[in-house]
């Protein structure tokens, strides 16, 4: 038989099947995903971006200087430098020292603290360089520098657990570079600028003569600066000037806000509202709508409603708290700016009083002034030409710019929760779907027809559903069931006769269909079931198949083979004593021991009788054969159940003598290894294995898709049949 191709629908099929298993799995990886996340110590990643231009030498308009533009470099070349520069040992040092990380347990992740590293120079070098490695190590972990693309733009990252200490590293990191290209640069030009400062040696002794004049007079008076703007006594007046505005602001503006509090109600003055009033006015109203709502349904004397007024009571004394909180402490701020206030004002009327003393000496100091200006004058004009060649040399590192410093991050960077859970979820499902498809190719039980013809090679006769706890138990009624001599446990086997227009029984008919059409010249006469394992529903088959035969008015003989486990004689209700082992065993004729079922008068039955000690040479001997053969003369059809055929050797004894043979097998039970070793049995001895009876399908399982849509069709007329029955059955036990 050619094997059918592998449809969408199929896969479909299996994944709806195997849909509990899919989700499972995916449930259970998306817990352990989400437990990894929130495991994951929190990573924030600042950020910070430099610009690198290009070098020029004309940065200030010095006089007399020349214009010498700096070659073009490569700019590929140029900025990868920049980015090898940031990355070098030296200025993770610079940044290490500056911060003190080296003591730091949110870089360091000790909780002891290292070695300091200005402290490094002073240990031995061995562990010098093994510090220092692991420090490098440790602070190049977090870092990340790279270049956007086409801009000279360098983008700064650091990621580290503390988020203020990756923001601080990062700008850290940025000053630290700059102030190492500017020291760099300005090393290289003081070389030169050296030779013109010893020039400059005997004119400065003249300025100092004088300078020293003037110095002693400031001391002596006690005037620091050089002039009366940069004298430092008005610099702090004009800075208590300042301050004493920014105190009286303040004072004004705690003033107003403690007025307001002294109204009874401090959320109307400008300042953020606080955080935990608003909390409690959430509830109190949510409280009280649910108050108002419960009160008016139930009224005031239900124990819910007062719960939640004493709720909504307690919520109305911690805002009242909340408010006098923020009243004391609004009247704490109003007191201190008022004090500061006058602090200032102290302090400012002193610093008047010693700006009155220096004006007093400043004739006097600005003649000795004049004496150094003079002095000074020929000896700037010697140093102005130095510091113009030593500024423009340095101005060559003016080409670094901050364009964004960092920020403290206020979300971590890792890890990003819906990014894990969403593949957590993608990876939980094609798992899923992978386990469903690899449970599904390692079941090796047959579920559907299809299963079976591929697995065996022989045709479906026809499938049985599930009937045994699902369609029985409102079958009858105790009299219906004592006036047909039926018994509870029995009506599963006599579904055929009990529900005649059931799905089960309507299966049957189906069955008897396939039986009657399996030969082109005439139907066959005797019919040996049997399967490949126990507990297949073989028995059923045989007595249902029997009965739905003699309903069409055919004789039928029903034989109960099965000498070691007989089960027919237990779904009509006769004792086992006497049967076919009494007949072969010469002791009764084979008429007097058939019973008849007077609900199906076509039908006869023999039982198995008594358990004999050889079962299979007693089938196997010729008084069976003659047996069969006079029965075929007798009767229209002849129906043999037999043991299992991979348990026992009956049923391929058997199976020469039986015009066909039906292989029962149950569905989600029978394997496919059972199924075809049980054929090749019967094929050894060429039997005529008529077909396949799927018995045991879940109309619900997706299997079986297109059955249950049949049934579904047909399940209004079963349900009406079902009805009538029961109401007969009642009418009866009235």
């Amino acid at each position: 038989m050619p094997q059918r191709e592998t449809t969408i629908r199929d896969y479909w099929l299996i994944l709806t099947k195997q849909r509990w298993t899919i989700i499972a799995f995916a449930s259970v990886v998306l817990i352990l995903t989400l437990i990894a996340t929130f495991k994951t110590t929190p990573i924030y990643d600042a950020v910070g971006r430099i610009a690198i231009n290009r070098e020029s030498a004309d940065a200030l308009p010095f006089k007399d200087s020349a214009s010498n533009p700096v070659a073009d470099e490569d700019y590929t070349i140029a900025m990868e430098t920049q980015v090898r520069i940031l990355h070098s040992d030296n200025l993770a040092m610079r940044v290490i020292k500056k911060l003190g990380l080296d003591t730091n347990p949110s870089f360091t992740g000790v909780s002891k603290p290292q070695t300091p590293a200005s402290d490094l120079a002073t240990t031995t070098p061995s562990i010098d360089t093994r510090q220092e490695s692991q420090l490098i190590n440790i602070f190049r972990g977090g870092l990340k520098v790279a270049t956007v693309n086409n801009t000279r733009l360098i983008e700064i990252h650091y990621l580290n657990p503390n988020p203020r200490l990756a923001a601080d590293i990062v700008n850290a990191i940025v000053s630290s570079y700059i102030e190492q290209n500017y020291q760099t640069k300005f090393e290289s030009a003081m070389q030169t600028s050296d030779w013109l400062s010893r020039q400059l040696a005997d004119l400065k002794l003249k300025v100092e003569t004088s300078q020293e004049k003037l110095i002693r007079f400031q001391r002596e008076k006690g005037i620091v600066g050089i002039d009366e703007k940069q004298n430092l006594t008005t610099s702090k007046l004009d800075e208590l000037s300042k301050e004493l505005t920014a105190t009286e602001a303040d004072r004004i503006q705690k003033e107003a806000n403690y007025q307001l509090a002294a109204t009874g109600n401090p959320e109307l003055m400008a300042r953020s509202p606080s955080e935990m009033l608003a909390h409690l006015r959430e509830r109190e109203s949510a409280l009280r709508q649910q108050y108002v709502q419960l009160k008016t349904q139930f009224g005031a004397a239900y124990p819910k409603v007062a719960e939640i007024k004493n709720q909504l009571d307690e919520v109305q004394k911690d805002i009242d708290a909340e408010v006098r909180r923020m009243a004391t402490q609004i009247k704490n701020e109003y007191l201190a700016a008022q004090q500061r206030e006058n602090m200032v004002l102290a302090r400012m009327e002193a610093q008047k009083r010693e700006a009155n003393e220096l004006n007093q000496n400043a004739i006097e100091f600005n003649i000795l002034k004049r004496d150094v200006d003079a002095n000074r004058q020929l000896y700037e004009g010697l140093l102005q030409k130095l510091k113009e060649a030593s500024l423009e040399a340095g101005l060559h590192s003016n080409n670094i710019r901050v364009v964004d410093s960092a920020r403290v991050p206020l979300a971590p960077s890792s890890p990003d929760i819906p990014r894990n859970l969403a593949i957590g979820l993608i990876l939980g499902l094609c798992g899923g779907v992978g386990l469903a498809f690899l449970l599904e190719s390692l079941d090796n039980t047959v579920r559907t027809p299809e299963q079976a013809e591929l697995a065996s090679g022989l045709p479906s006769l026809g499938v049985v559903p599930q009937f045994l706890r699902a369609d029985t138990p409102r079958l009858q009624s105790p009299k219906l069931a004592l006036a047909s001599g039926e018994s509870t446990s029995r009506r599963a086997e006599l579904i055929a006769q009990l529900r005649p227009n059931s799905e089960a029984a309507e299966c049957y008919r189906s069955l008897r269909t396939s039986i009657l059409l399996s030969a082109l010249d005439s139907p066959p006469k005797v019919l040996l079931v049997t399967s490949p394992l126990p507990q297949e529903g073989k028995t059923t088959t045989s007595v249902n198949c029997a009965i739905v035969l003699a309903q069409r008015g055919s004789r039928v003989l029903l034989v109960d083979a099965d000498l070691r486990r007989p089960g027919v004689h237990r779904a009509f209700g006769f004792d086992r004593k006497p049967g076919l082992s009494s007949v072969l065993a010469g002791t009764i004729t084979a008429e007097s021991a058939m019973r008849s079922y007077p609900l199906v008068p076509n039908l006869s039955i023999l039982p198995a009788g008594p358990p004999p000690p050889h079962p299979a040479e007693l089938l196997d001997g010729g008084k069976m054969r003659s047996l069969i053969a006079q029965w075929r003369k007798d009767y229209d059809h002849v129906i043999i159940d037999t043991p299992p055929a991979l348990s026992v050797t009956d049923p391929v004894i058997l199976s020469v003598e039986a015009d066909s043979i039906i292989l029962v097998i149950r569905s989600g039970k029978t394997t496919k290894d059972a199924l075809r070793r049980a054929g090749e049995l019967l094929w050894q001895v060429n039997a005529r294995v008529m077909g396949i009876v799927v018995n045991g399908i879940d109309l619900g399982s997706p299997d079986h898709y297109y059955y249950y849509y049949g049934a579904k069709a047909g399940g209004h007329y079963y349900d009406a049949e079902a009805n009538t029955a029961t109401e007969a059955a009642e009418k009866i036990d009235a």
